[in-house]
């Protein structure tokens, strides 16, 4: 049997959802992809130009030429928003609702009380009426401030104070008191815990009151050094996705990265709290080359970091190494495997804020003899889930169409092996 390649360049949009000014109107006239490409336009991403990026960027000031042997097309998001928790469930088939919208101080003495029932320190910190908590003097739970907001909870770390082991102890207590769709337990080294304190935030309703407190994460700097991750999900069955599905029926499934962490594969390979793009790509390509058949997803977090630092030269240098990671787990594919590059939403760097942009995303497909096929506009995600679920002959998911196959070429393909 063949193999089905999924990789997220986390962040990576090519422009914004045509509900943008009505839902966002801070994301109009995001375009994540173009506007990197257009800054960095004597630069060139060989393979992503090979894939078709210029297909879905036409027009776009660069070097780089769309590919007219290209596989491509665009996909929307059908969940609200633009989180990348709410994105991966949806490519994975998950039918997406409305996101349980919940400030961190509506859910501040069930956190409370949990970790002081577990014997840490806690302190309540203060800052225009809202708390934040402060947890063994190197650790702050609050709001997330970078995803949509009162979606996910952020427990921020110094790792020169705690551990990150230690911290995620800590996340899975606060996971269990509370009900919002993704708590992220993270941190870096930095400077004391002033650090952090300095990066503390408030952000207001549209009634222009205060209702939204954490740490600015690239404020703080934790994304500097020593960066660790662990995402912590929340009510998503399992058995409506596609790694469930296919281990049904026998079928390998491989994780890489942030979606190791928020996607259930208990039965399958999970590499997790994996975040250098480099990494994640070496982890692939080895995985690939020992492997006959299976379902491997890889996300790419650092651009979306890159995003949320605001750095357009950082994107372009984590690009630069996905471009070749990209091109190193194509040499490993034979005929008949799938290959898919998709973003889970943009993450515009000159947009003017830190948070994700609501955008389109491109859907790029390689399969050796497979050429030229303009795949449209997909309604969701999902189609990937469902695409990767009947390319394995399994049940397809609770959500999305196999639209990104060509059964005509994989019949051919299974006739000639």
């Amino acid at each position: 049997m063949s193999k089905f390649i999924v990789v997220v360049l986390d962040g990576f949009g090519i422009g914004e959802m045509p509900d943008v000014a009505e839902v966002r109107p801070q994301d109009r006239g995001a375009n994540t992809a173009a506007k990197l490409v257009s800054y960095f336009s004597e630069e060139k991403l060989p393979t992503l130009e090979s894939l078709g990026l210029m297909n879905v960027l036409k027009g776009t000031n660069s070097v780089m030429k769309p590919n007219l042997s290209a596989n491509w097309g665009k996909a929307k998001l059908a969940h609200e928003g633009c989180d990348t928790f709410m994105g991966h469930q949806e490519i994975m088939g998950t039918r997406p609702e409305p996101p349980l919208v919940m400030p961190f101080n509506a859910s501040l003495d069930s956190i409370f009380e949990a970790l002081i029932t577990q014997s840490y320190k806690v302190d309540k910190i203060e800052r225009d009426g809202l708390f934040l908590l402060l947890v063994n003097d190197a650790l702050i739970v609050g709001d997330n401030l970078e995803a949509d907001l009162g979606q996910v909870y952020n427990l921020t770390a110094n790792f020169n104070l705690i551990s990150f082991d230690e911290a995620k102890r800590i996340g899975r207590v606060v996971r269990n008191a509370n009900s919002v769709s993704r708590n992220i337990v993270f941190g870096g080294f930095v400077e004391g815990l002033s650090s952090l304190l300095s990066a503390i935030e408030v952000k207001n309703d549209s009634a222009g009151r205060a209702k939204y407190i954490g740490v600015n994460a690239p404020k703080s700097g934790v994304y500097q050094k020593g960066f660790e991750v662990e995402h912590l999900g929340y009510g998503v069955d399992e058995r409506t996705q596609v790694p469930y599905q296919l281990r049904r029926l026998g079928i390998p499934t491989y994780l890489y990265g942030k979606v190791a962490d928020i996607v259930q594969n208990e039965q399958g390979t999970s590499y997790k709290s994996v975040v250098d793009t480099e990494t994640v790509f070496s982890l692939l390509v080895r995985d690939l080359s020992s492997t006959q058949t299976g379902f491997f997803c890889a996300n790419i977090q650092e651009t979306d970091l890159s995003g949320h630092e605001q750095d357009p030269t950082r994107y372009w240098n984590v690009l630069e190494i996905a471009d070749l990671g990209l091109e190193h787990v194509i040499s490993t594919m034979e005929k008949g495997d799938c290959l898919v590059v998709i973003a889970d939403h943009g993450n515009d760097p000159f947009i003017g804020h830190s948070k994700h942009t609501r955008e389109v995303v491109p859907v790029l497909v390689y399969q050796q003899g497979r050429r030229g096929e303009r795949l449209g506009v997909l309604d969701t995600l999902a189609d990937i889930g469902a695409s990767a679920a009947e390319f394995f002959g399994a049940r397809l998911p609770q959500f999305g169409e196999a639209t990104i196959l060509n059964k005509q070429y994989n019949e051919c393909v299974v006739s000639n092996s």
